[in-house]
């Protein structure tokens, strides 16, 4: 797998029937044969993908750990912090409700690019796995405006946003 990120800005309908399985098998399908198509395809405004950079980002924004549980809210829930709803070790599924996504489009807009490079200065790069560049950081930085303007847009529409990532 490809550890690669995106977050979707689903609808109440949407979560009702992900979270409506009891198989994880099952719910992997629908979001890969109905959330992925339909979003990657016909519903662009409602996804933002990171690629790799969900990992820095994470790490950044929350405690350093890639952990669903630890750092100072909101920001902990933007990438993999929420409710995780997937226990399979092939995929990271992590669902935010309406009022932490609402936390987080009043948060997020509000971190500049200085501060998102200090965060990411201060990231232990032996947790990290990869070494922290001037590149890796514009990358990480350019994914990042994506993930805030997604957070704005789900807000605005009262969407829950999910955070997936294969591994």
């Amino acid at each position: 797998m490809s550890c690669l990120g995106v977050h979707f800005a689903l609808t109440a309908e949407e979560v009702k029937t992900l979270k409506s399985f009891t198989d994880d098998s099952e719910r992997l399908e629908y979001l890969q044969e109905e959330i992925e198509e339909t979003y990657m395809d016909e519903n662009a405004d409602f996804c933002a993908q990171t690629d790799k950079a969900w990992d820095a980002m994470h790490r950044l924004l929350a405690d350093g750990e890639l952990s669903y549980y630890d750092g100072p809210e909101p920001l902990r829930f933007t990438v993999i912090g929420g409710e995780p709803i997937y226990a399979e070790g092939d995929y990271i599924m992590s669902l935010k409700t309406l009022d932490q996504v609402k936390a987080l489009a009043t948060a997020l807009p509000k971190i500049t690019k200085e501060e998102f490079r200090k965060k990411y200065d201060s990231m232990d790069e032996g947790k990290y796995g990869c070494q922290k560049s001037d590149e890796d950081f514009e990358y990480t930085w350019d994914w990042f405006t994506g993930v805030v303007t997604l957070y704005q847009k789900a807000a605005s529409a009262g969407r829950f946003v999910l955070f997936t990532a294969d591994q």
